[in-house]
C-alpha cells in the first residue's frame, strides 16, 4: 500500500531540484532524492527556476520522482535567453540517481548516490559556432555524498555535501560539449554547505567548477542562498549567483529565483 510521500522524511532534508533537475541544491546534485518518499512511498516534485543576469537569463522547468527513497527519474527544460544578443538556446536535461549507501541524517557516514545527467540541444547551431566539438548531445556522470548534522552549529542543524562530476559540458550544456582546448571527460568539483536556522529556513552558500574546454574563460559558479519551507509540500529559494563569464561575457551576476512544490 503506498502512502503520501509527505509522510516520510524530516522537512528541509530533501533538498530542492537544481537546475538540471536532479535532487540538491541550486546548482550542485546532492545525494540526496529529491522527494521525501520513505521506503515504502514514491514521491512526484515539480520545480521552475529562473536566473537573471546581466546579459542572459535562465528559465528552467522540471520534474521528478523518487521511488522508495532508492531511485530518482527527472526531466528539466533549459531557455536560455540571449537577452543583449536576441533569440534563445533550449536544452532537454534526462536525469537519473540511484542512492547507494546511507540515510542523510541517521547513517553515520554521509548518504552517497551515482547519477547520470543527458542533455540534449534543440538546435546546435551556437554551440558549432562558438567551436563545440559535440554540437548536439553529452552525457554527465556524478558521485555525491551528503551529510545532515543534527544540532551541530549552535543547537541548528547543518548540512554539507560533496559532488564529483564528469563531464565535458560547456555551460551546463547550452554551448554544446567540448572544445579546442580539451575534447575528454574532465573531473570537476561541486560543494554546498548551509544551516537550517529552524524546520522552515535554511542559508547556505554553494560551489561548481566548471571546464574551459572552448578557450573562452569558462569560470566556476558560486551562489548564496535563502531557503523558505513552509511545508514539505512547497519551497522558495532566493540567491545571489555569481557565474564568471559566459561566452566572453565577463562579471556575469544576478539574481536566482527557484519554486519547488511535491505534487504527491
Amino acid at each position: 500500500m503506498l502512502t503520501q510521500a509527505s509522510d516520510g522524511k524530516l522537512i528541509g532534508t530533501a533538498g530542492l531540484n537544481q537546475i538540471e533537475g536532479s535532487g540538491g541544491g541550486g546548482i550542485v546534485p546532492w545525494a540526496t532524492l529529491a522527494g521525501y518518499d520513505s521506503r515504502e512511498q514514491i514521491s512526484v516534485n515539480a520545480f521552475t527556476t529562473q536566473v537573471d543576469i546581466d546579459d542572459y537569463r535562465l528559465n528552467v522547468l522540471g520534474v521528478s520522482a523518487s521511488f522508495y527513497d532508492r531511485v530518482e527519474l527527472s526531466v528539466a527544460q533549459h531557455r536560455f535567453d540571449l537577452k543583449t544578443l536576441g533569440g534563445d538556446i533550449k536544452q532537454n536535461v534526462y536525469g537519473i540517481k540511484y542512492r547507494i549507501y546511507g540515510d542523510v541524517v541517521y547513517s553515520v557516514w554521509p548518504q552517497l548516490s551515482v547519477g547520470i545527467q543527458h542533455k540534449e540541444l534543440d538546435d546546435g547551431s551556437i554551440a558549432r559556432a562558438v567551436g563545440a566539438a559535440n554540437n548536439n548531445s553529452g552525457t554527465d556522470i556524478y558521485l555525491a555524498a551528503t551529510k545532515v548534522h543534527l544540532g551541530a552549529i549552535a543547537g541548528f542543524n547543518a548540512v554539507w555535501s560533496l559532488t564529483a562530476r564528469a563531464t565535458k559540458a560547456n555551460q551546463l550544456g547550452l554551448l554544446g560539449f567540448g572544445g579546442v582546448n580539451n575534447d575528454s571527460y574532465q573531473i570537476m568539483a561541486e560543494a554546498s554547505a548551509g544551516v537550517l536556522f529552524s524546520r522552515h529556513l535554511a542559508i547556505g552558500v554553494e560551489y561548481r567548477q566548471k571546464p574551459d574546454n572552448l578557450g573562452l574563460g569558462e569560470e566556476d559558479w558560486v551562489d548564496v542562498f535563502v531557503t523558505y519551507i513552509p511545508s514539505k509540500n512547497l519551497s522558495f529559494t532566493l540567491a545571489w549567483a555569481e557565474l564568471g563569464s559566459i561566452a566572453g561575457a565577463k562579471d556575469q551576476s544576478g539574481i536566482y529565483l527557484s519554486l519547488n512544490g511535491q505534487l504527491w
